[in-house]
C-alpha cells in the first residue's frame, strides 16, 4: 500500500469526508487484489458493503456530484423506432458484452429523461443522476478535478451492475473543443469527460442526454455505442399521444365528458402538433383548471390556450371545420342561435 494511500485515508477521516474515503478505501482493496492478496482485498470491500449485503450504493448525502431519482411506471408513449431502439439497449445489456454507454439526443420534450426511467426499470437498476452543476465550477481547473472526482465515486459503486448513470443534458461538458468560441477551460473539462468514459466500468450502464447533438463534440460521440434519435415522431405519432393524455386526465381528474373527435380538430390547429413534453402540459392544464359542472370547458379551454382567443366568431370556427354542434358546444349558444347567425 502506497504511502500516498495512507494519507489520504486520514486526511478524509479529519474532514469528515466520507466520500473521500471510501473512495480511496476502494483503490487501495484494487490495488491489494492486483497484486495478488484477493483476500484481503475481498476483507476491505466486505467492511465497506456491510458484509456482502446489498445496500444503497450511495447515502442521501454522501456525494455531492450524484442525485438518486426513482425509475417510473408512469406510461410512456413513443414512436415505434424508438421503442425497438431502446429494446435493443435491454437486450445488449443483458448479453454483458461491454456495450453500456447511450446517447439520448433529440429536442426538449421528446422524452429522453423519462425513457432512461423507464429504461431502469426494466433492468432493475438504480438511477444516479449527475448534478452538472455542482461539477462545473468558476475556479480555473476545478471543474476538470470534478470531473475526475466523478468518475472515482463511480469505480467506488459496491454494485456497478444495478446502476445506471444519468448525464442529463451533457451539453454543459460536451462543447466542442474545435470551436473558437469555447473556453479553453471547458475544452480541458470535455477531455476529462472522455478519459472517465474511457476507463469506465462496463458493468455500469452510462446514459447521456442532450438537446444539442449538432454542435456536439465529435469525439465524445465516439465513446458511445449507441446514439438514439428521439426526434421520430410523426404528426400521426403525437396526435396519438395526445389522445392518450387526454384519457389519462379525464380520468384523473374524473371528468366523463370525453369528445375525441372534437378534440382532434382543436388539436389539428396546432401545426406543428408539439413534443410529448409540451404536449402533456397543454392537456393537463386544460383539464385541471377546467369547471368540473361542465363537462366540455377544458375543450374550450385547450381551443382559447392553441389559438390565444376565445372560441366566438362562429363564421372563424365554421372555417376551422367545426359543426354546428360544435360550436354550440364551445360558444355554449344554442343551435339555433348558431344556425341562424351563420345563415346571415
Amino acid at each position: 500500500m502506497k504511502k500516498k494511500s495512507v494519507l489520504n485515508l486520514i486526511k478524509y477521516y479529519s474532514e469528515n469526508n466520507d466520500a473521500g474515503f471510501r473512495n480511496e478505501a476502494y483503490d487501495i482493496a484494487r490495488e491489494f487484489d492486483a497484486s495478488g492478496d484477493a483476500q484481503l482485498a475481498e476483507y476491505i470491500m466486505a467492511l465497506l458493503s456491510d458484509a456482502n449485503t446489498f445496500v444503497p450504493q450511495m447515502g442521501q448525502n454522501e456525494s455531492a456530484f450524484f442525485e438518486k431519482i426513482e425509475p417510473t411506471n408512469d406510461s410512456l408513449w413513443l414512436p415505434d423506432s424508438i421503442t425497438q431502439d431502446l429494446l435493443g439497449i435491454v437486450h445488449a445489456v443483458a448479453h454483458d458484452a461491454g456495450i453500456n454507454k447511450f446517447l439520448f439526443q433529440g429536442a426538449p420534450g421528446t422524452g429522453k429523461t423519462e425513457a432512461v426511467k423507464q429504461l431502469a426499470r426494466v433492468l432493475e437498476r438504480e438511477i444516479y443522476m449527475v448534478d452538472f452543476a455542482a461539477v462545473i465550477d468558476s475556479k480555473l481547473g476545478q471543474t476538470q478535478k470534478n470531473i475526475s472526482e466523478l468518475f472515482k465515486e463511480v469505480a467506488a459503486f459496491v454494485h456497478p451492475e444495478r446502476v445506471v448513470i444519468l448525464l442529463d443534458e451533457i451539453d454543459a461538458v460536451a462543447l466542442d473543443r474545435t470551436n473558437i468560441n469555447d473556453l479553453r477551460e471547458m475544452g480541458r473539462a470535455t477531455s476529462a469527460m472522455l478519459k472517465g468514459l474511457d476507463y469506465m466500468n462496463e458493468k455500469v450502464v452510462v446514459v447521456a442526454t442532450t438537446n444539442l447533438f449538432s454542435h456536439f463534440d465529435k469525439a465524445l460521440t465516439r465513446r458511445f455505442d449507441a446514439v438514439i434519435d428521439f426526434n421520430r415522431y410523426s404528426q400521426k405519432d403525437l396526435m396519438t399521444i395526445a389522445e392518450e393524455f387526454l384519457n389519462k386526465f379525464l380520468t384523473k381528474f374524473k371528468l366523463g365528458n370525453k369528445d375525441i373527435r372534437m378534440f382532434r380538430k382543436i388539436m389539428a390547429l396546432l401545426n406543428p402538433i408539439p413534443y410529448p413534453g409540451e404536449l402533456k402540459n397543454l392537456i393537463k392544464t386544460a383539464v385541471a383548471f377546467s369547471d368540473p359542472e361542465d363537462g366540455s370547458d377544458y375543450l374550450r379551454r385547450l381551443y382559447d390556450t392553441i389559438t390565444g382567443e376565445k372560441p366566438e366568431d362562429f363564421k372563424k370556427l365554421q372555417g376551422q371545420n367545426f359543426t354546428v354542434r360544435e360550436i354550440e358546444i364551445l360558444t355554449k349558444k344554442s343551435k339555433s342561435t348558431v344556425a341562424r347567425e351563420l345563415k346571415e
